[in-house]
């Protein structure tokens, strides 16, 4: 089944990419360029995270995973500029059998933010997800309330408020709560089986 998931995407002005070895310069790039921008909604690095050897055991788990079916992560770029990243979309954490669901996570660069690109990554692999052959039911997304960037991503994107789950991720020295999201499959039928 997941060997036909496409490696790579193209939206109107994107460029969506599957881990692999190849892109750890250009992902180490982006993390760094960002690190200040990402600290106060990223929980704790490991000690290893920056350094190429960090990078590349990441890339090379997620793209295991990635043709397993496990999990399906995307890291992004321009049309015109396909060698500087500038945001990443993981779907992790997929569970079949009656569940088909799975978890949503984004990033974007700093320098990127505010022109409508974390929405058209987000809209061009929520389509892959829904569609054969990954065909999920559910995707949810958490979200801290304080992120106002974030919950207007969700919301454009139609996903529904759930609830607040307090004290969910241990992010910048202590526990924070989270708004949970989630997108339905409008082609999955009722009557289908999973």
């Amino acid at each position: 089944m997941t060997n036909a998931v496409p490696l790579q995407l193209r939206s109107e002005r994107l460029l969506l990419r599957a881990p692999s070895a190849a892109l750890a310069p250009a992902v180490n790039g982006f993390q760094m360029r960002n690190l200040a921008h990402f600290a106060p909604w990223d929980p704790p690095y490991a000690a290893d995270y920056f350094e190429p050897e960090g990078v590349s055991a990441r890339l090379d788990k997620a793209e295991q995973d990635f043709a397993a079916g496990n999990a399906f992560g995307f890291w992004f770029s321009r049309l015109e500029k396909p060698a500087e990243l500038i945001g990443k979309v993981n779907v992790t954490q997929v569970s079949r059998g009656p569940f088909q669901s799975a978890s949503l996570g984004y990033a974007i660069d700093a320098q990127a933010q505010g022109q409508g690109l974390m929405h058209e990554a987000l809209q061009t692999v929520i389509a892959l997800m829904f569609a054969p052959p990954v065909r999920l039911h559910r995707l949810q997304a958490a979200v801290r309330p304080e992120n106002r960037a974030s919950l207007a991503v969700m919301k454009r994107l139609g996903f529904a408020h759930e609830g607040l789950s307090r004290r969910y991720l241990f992010i910048a020295g202590a526990w924070r709560d989270h708004e949970t999201f989630a997108l339905i499959n409008p082609d999955w039928g009722l009557d289908e089986a999973p």
